[in-house]
């Protein structure tokens, strides 16, 4: 009897043994990004094709993303986030230099992309999308023709306005509505915005980072301050809408893919970045999110009618009298504090 227990008990560990040998745990890939900014599809895929596991997270403005970053909970592997964002953590040591030799595809990104004074070397980041900043209006309800920031301050749409849940781009309209850099670090200038924004409150239904879009395109609101591809998925859906930069200028932004010091395994991280920059998930995430693209064979493939929207192909008389976001280093304070004072009021 103790024979024949002892010879089970050896079947069985041999067995775990077997099971145990047999059976390995996948490597994870974990990424934040914007939320709605990639066919989800294409994690599946990668997941499938390299038999890893990704822990996709996303955030909703570049702010909230530095906090989940800086905060360490989760050590991501790799970002995609604004320009002036990824300066800042470049600055702070947060980001490393990537390995070019596992982004082949690098090769298509197009050359009005790089050198930009967020990343001058071209060491640390792969741009994925670009775009601007606009105003998303009702053909039937606004008068656009003063194609001017003002039209965010027009009592006769109050409480059909939206303006975005973010500091750097509500400053943006009223710092440019006034003639001032969206940069800027002077006090007086940023307490001038902050009384414009003031003055506009009353006049604002919500102030929202996602979903100015679906509330356009249901008609129930006038006017929204807006990133371009949410103008272009907008008017796909709603003829009735049309999109103005503004003639004061905007901001014309790079969104771009970075690997965080906080990273576990950058090799896989640039070969999903890679992996995006191939001309298929190009398109596939261009038919996805309606930003303008970076990539130079994936733009020859646009449908006419896109690459015919100055929301997705936007004119260079307008891009000239846009500005890029800097990261104002210790100044963001400024920013900060008024911004709360805004919202407290």
């Amino acid at each position: 009897m103790v024979k024949k227990i002892f010879l089970i008990v050896m079947v069985l560990l041999m067995l775990f043994t077997v099971a145990g040998c047999g059976s390995t745990e996948k490597e994870v890939l974990s990424i934040l990004n914007y939320d709605i900014y990639i066919d989800r599809d294409l994690l599946k895929e990668f997941e499938k094709e390299n038999n890893v596991k990704i822990k996709y997270d996303t955030y909703s403005t570049p702010e909230e993303m530095y906090i989940k970053a800086k905060a360490g909970a989760t050590s991501y592997d790799l970002i995609i986030s604004s320009e002036y964002m990824i300066e800042r953590m470049i600055n702070e040591g947060m980001v490393n230099k990537l390995n070019f030799d596992n982004i082949p595809n690098y090769k298509y990104i197009d050359e009005d992309f790089k050198n930009h004074p967020y990343d001058p070397n071209n060491e640390y980041s792969v741009p994925y999308f670009w775009g601007t900043l606009g105003i998303l209006y009702n053909k039937n309800t606004v008068d656009a023709s003063s194609e001017s920031w003002a039209m965010l301050w027009d009592e006769n749409h109050s409480q059909r306005i939206i303006m975005m849940d973010s500091q750097r781009d509500s400053f943006a309209a009223a710092l440019k509505l006034l003639g001032y850099s969206l940069n800027t670090v002077n006090e007086k200038e940023l307490d001038e915005a902050k009384e414009l924004l003031l003055q506009q409150k009353p006049l604002v239904m919500a102030y929202i980072t996602d979903g100015a879009p679906d509330i356009m395109v249901n008609e129930e609101a006038d006017m929204a301050l807006v990133w371009s591809g949410e103008a272009v998925s907008a008017m796909a859906e709603n003829e009735n809408l049309g999109f103005v930069i503004p003639k004061e200028g905007s901001n014309i932004w790079i969104d771009a893919m970075f690997i965080p010091s906080t990273s576990k395994n950058q090799p896989l991280a640039e070969k999903f970045i890679n992996f995006l920059c191939s001309i298929e998930a190009t398109l596939r995430n261009i038919n996805e999110v309606w930003y303008s693209t970076v990539h130079t064979e994936a733009k020859k493939q646009v449908d006419e009618e896109l690459l015919n929207n100055p929301a997705f192909n936007i004119p260079d008389e307008d891009i000239e009298k846009m500005e890029m976001f800097r990261d104002p280093k210790e100044f963001i304070d400024l920013y900060t504090e008024r911004w709360t004072e805004i919202a407290a009021q």
